[in-house]
């Protein structure tokens, strides 16, 4: 049976000059000039969205959406759909609502990209159900990593005041297929939960859900003692159990399609089971157990590094693992993809393979905190498949990304930070797509489909991230960042009274012998987490992967690595590699100047300036602070340092968390 919705469009061509654009319409430049007729014998929110994204933007065939049951639209669950050509008209069909929008969204990608939309037989199913943005963001508008302005959510505003922007950002995320967001900073604060802001999360909430994009809130495990003025947390009182059970009420009262809880407890001082001697998984059911009644999940986050072992990259295995298949069918683990925090390279997070029992979602970091803020051009796709090439997607449940979003016009601050975004909605629906597919995509909608601006601005997309580890940390360097802002290089870096593991040498232990954290069998043994096939590469010299060799094993500085050269040859061409990667991209947007609009060339162009010049900065500052330790002369065809290295351990940013370094900010040669 099919309940055929007909939405049938003439339209009248048009085309776009090359006027400034300040990005704020991100992928979404159809041009909403078109002469349509519409027909429609059904109406809801969601329906009456998706014809008037056809009736706006397409300029093909005839289109009807139907909403469709039947075996083969039953195995495309709740929101995949089909996309056809019959009879010279373009059918979209799903089970839902939503499911149909989604497939309105794929039909105007493919006009966007020119792509060849005669002969339409189409048939997709996201591969996770649950594809989330996680905002750090809090109560008083500020953004934990944020880089891109101040939260998007006006608080003070709310519920009377409603930004146009919350409507821009639902449809954003439905056009790339992510269906969740998480509104507040995972530091959360516990007013989040008090009525008068649950108020505000129901404007968002009812905002949001005609684009299929469930509402989700941070919380703070001692909620119960800082709003129900309880004496305690513990998980296991009754009382604790049934003020999450009364609070988790009110929630869905307000909010009937409430997604769930996301969680960080017990780390970087949070509140948690752990304070009353109780698991990770007491701690997780006990909210689970409230949230089941309505459908709603937990995200327990295993971020943790509790000084229980002396390599810190193996804490959160330690944690978590011996509590695998403790954990209710409805709480999910999100564990960050690497073991130790979003470095711009990381060897894969071993709970991943370790957890055989426990639903796992994997947390990406889309905003930039380690890679350069809004001011580089990182794309991050090429990052994330790295992972997939080790954990397999099949073997998590979700998708969650730390949100770069801002209140900036562009979003995202730098204007190639918003293919990050796309990136990770499109991989959270398809891991199978391609670093290159997804930037061809986003360079097409977002800027021209002329092939001389896309072919060159792909290959620099998809070299930058490996320019970024090039002129930070190469070879398996990581965590060698400023104290506090993680912005510019600081591998000396010392504070009074600071742990270990806050401050570079814990990472690099670089001495007289050499560089790198031993991790093998002779060192902290963090390689016997991995599965045995892995775990006898890491382990040895000869056969680890050389992106993670200072990652594994502390290498004495005359090592010969593969290609003949030493490491310290290494160490110095691969930063100086990273420079001139860099400078290769300003070349190339230089020549782009033709095919961009005036706004965001310049926009790019003073960026990229920025990230020439801290290439720089990061180069002279490792090899001449390592220099102390190797005793070993650049090579002759490395570009001389600009700086001196007294010059630069002097260099103390006076930014925040909140604030984006600018040229004047930085040391001058």
């Amino acid at each position: 049976m099919v309940r055929q919705l007909l939405v049938s469009i003439l339209f009248c061509g048009c085309t776009l000059g090359m006027s400034a654009e300040d990005g704020s319409r991100l992928w979404l430049r159809q041009v909403n000039s078109g002469n349509a007729t519409v027909n429609c014998l059904l109406h809801s929110r969601t329906l009456d969205i998706a014809k008037s994204e056809i009736a706006k933007g397409w300029k093909g065939a005839p289109v009807s959406l139907q909403l469709c049951n039947g075996a083969e639209y039953e195995s495309l669950g709740g929101e995949g759909y089909t996309i056809r050509s019959v009879g010279g008209n373009i059918e979209i069909g799903s089970v839902s609502e939503v499911g149909l929008l989604y497939g309105t969204y794929h039909l105007l990608r493919l006009q966007e990209m020119k792509a060849d939309v005669s002969k339409l037989d189409i048939k997709e199913k996201p591969a996770y159900s649950l594809r989330i943005l996680n905002h750090w963001d809090n109560l008083d508008g500020t953004i934990e990593r944020g880089y891109a302005g101040h939260s998007l959510w006006k608080w003070e505003d709310l519920p009377a005041t409603i930004s146009p922007r919350y409507e821009e950002y639902a449809r954003a995320n439905a056009s790339v297929g992510i269906n969740g967001t998480v509104l507040n900073n995972v530091n959360a604060s516990p007013e989040i939960l008090s009525a008068d802001y649950l108020q505000k999360v129901k404007v968002l909430a009812d905002i949001f859900r005609p684009y299929g994009l469930k509402v989700y809130l941070s919380v703070n495990f001692a909620s119960p003692m800082a709003l129900g003025k309880l004496a305690t947390a513990d998980p296991l009182n009754p009382d604790v159990m049934g003020w999450w059970q009364k609070k988790v009420k009110e929630i869905y009262s307000l909010i009937p399609d409430f997604g769930g809880f996301l969680v960080k407890a017990n780390s970087e001082g949070q509140p948690g089971p752990c304070d009353y001697k109780r698991t990770h998984a007491q701690g997780a059911n006990m909210l689970a157990e409230a949230l089941k009644p309505y459908g709603g999940i937990v995200m327990w986050r295993a971020f943790v590094y509790s000084p229980s072992d002396h390599d810190r990259a193996k804490q959160a295995y330690l944690e978590f693992q011996p509590l695998d298949g403790q954990f209710l069918d409805n709480v999910i683990v999100q564990i960050k993809n690497g073991p130790i925090d979003f470095q711009p390279r990381e060897p894969y997070s071993p709970l991943f393979t370790s957890m055989k029992h426990t639903s796992m979602m994997v947390e990406f970091q889309i905003t930039q905190e380690y890679l350069g803020h809004s001011n580089h051009l990182a794309y991050l796709a090429p990052m994330w498949k790295e992972f997939f090439g080790y954990v397999q997607p099949n073997s998590l449940r979700a998708m969650a990304g730390v949100a770069n979003v801002g209140d900036e016009v562009n979003w995202c601050g730098h204007d190639f930070a918003q293919s990050n975004w796309y990136a990770f909605g499109r991989l959270a629906w398809n891991p199978a797509l391609t670093s290159e597919e997804i930037a061809d995509e986003w360079l097409k909608q977002t800027f021209t489909t002329d092939s001389r601006f896309v072919g060159p601005m792909e290959q620099v997309m998809c070299d930058s991230r490996e320019a970024v580890v090039d002129y930070m940390m190469p070879l398996g360097l990581h965590h060698i960042f400023a104290w506090g802002h993680h912005y510019g290089p600081e591998p000396w870096c010392s504070v009074p009274g600071a742990r270990p593991d806050w401050l570079p040498p814990y990472y690099h232990q670089a001495d007289k012998v050499g560089l790198g954290f031993d991790r093998s069998h002779t060192g902290s043994n963090a390689v016997a987490q991995y599965p045995d096939s892995l775990n006898r590469i890491f382990d040895s010299l000869d056969t680890c992967p050389e992106e993670f060799l200072l990652w594994f094993h502390h290498v004495p500085w005359k090592y010969r690595m593969k290609s003949g050269k030493t490491l310290w040859e290494e160490l110095c061409y691969s930063y100086d590699e990273g420079v001139k990667k860099v400078r290769g991209f300003q070349n190339v947007w230089e020549k782009m100047k033709p095919y961009v609009d005036e706004e965001r060339y310049g926009n790019v162009a003073g960026r990229l300036d920025i990230q020439m010049h801290d290439a720089i900065w990061w180069k002279d500052a490792c090899l001449l602070y390592f220099q102390k330790f190797s005793k070993m002369k650049l090579p002759a065809d490395v570009e001389k340092p600009v700086y001196k290295l007294k010059e630069l351990e002097k260099v103390k940013l006076p930014i925040s968390n909140f604030e984006r370094p600018t040229k004047d900010m930085l040391p001058n040669p």
